[in-house]
């Protein structure tokens, strides 16, 4: 995959996770957005890294979508712990 499919990916996968997680993000859009790019890339790392099951380079491979999606997950409870209440 190319780094523009890889951003696609991750802005996908940062909708998916907000859906998954609804509630207010101190990042809006763009900080969801940046938070699925960044979970997809960690994602994707950690499955071909200690889960032995290297990232496929097609775009539809549902294993490189549940990786994007559940770094996406990590990344966006994580930034709700640091930074949750700093709205209110």
């Amino acid at each position: 995959m190319t780094v523009i499919s890889w951003i696609v990916l991750g802005l996908l996968a940062g909708a998916i996770a907000k859906f998954l997680l609804p509630g207010r993000d101190p990042g809006g859009l763009v900080g969801t957005t940046l938070i699925g790019i960044a979970g997809a890339f960690i994602g994707g790392w950690i499955s071909a890294r200690w889960l032995d099951h290297p990232v496929s380079k097609d775009f539809y491979d549902g294993t490189t979508w549940a990786a994007a999606i559940g770094g996406s997950l990590v990344l966006l409870v994580g930034y709700r712990l640091l930074f949750g209440n700093s709205r209110d």
